[in-house]
């Protein structure tokens, strides 16, 4: 990947609905060129697809929380017993394993703390493989950012 690759990334992560004419644009490229490197992108999966950035407070999911999980046992089979029950838990926006003294760190989304508690007493806690878990909250967001560093 070069520098020119790298600008088209950037500008992607910016607004994903530019079109090739826009694109080749800001990364001075002519749109043939341009098209030839977006669809080598998508094709090598550095580009796995395109999305929206949606309003989180605006969709009613004013709640963000941080969940620390420690497994009961370090064991391939709790560890996929684990790992696939979360995946099936649409609050679950965001998990990742993690090392130091939490397994996994989970980033879920809700309306309101009671639906926020009924998801850990009715969901979560019902996934296999849980031995503690740990929540924090986050009072607001300082920056959110879609742009991999180093790509401007």
């Amino acid at each position: 990947m070069d520098k020119i690759d790298q600008k088209l990334l950037a500008e992607l992560q910016r607004d994903g609905r530019l079109t090739n004419q826009e694109l080749s644009e800001r990364v001075s490229l002519s749109p043939s060129p341009c098209l030839r490197r977006l669809r080598q992108l998508e094709q090598d999966g550095v580009i796995e697809g395109y999305t929206a950035l949606v309003n989180q407070q605006a969709c009613g999911l004013h709640i963000t929380a941080f969940v620390s999980i420690r497994l009961e046992k370090q064991n391939d089979r709790t560890i996929k017993a684990f790992e696939a029950g979360i995946r099936d838990l649409d609050e679950v926006v965001a998990c990742y394993l993690m090392s130091g003294s939490s397994d996994y760190l989970l980033q879920v989304l809700s309306p309101s703390l009671k639906d926020y508690e009924a998801f850990i007493r009715d969901k979560l806690t019902h996934t296999p493989g849980i031995g503690t878990l740990e929540t924090h909250f986050a009072f607001g967001q300082v920056k959110r950012s879609t742009v991999f560093p180093g790509f401007d």
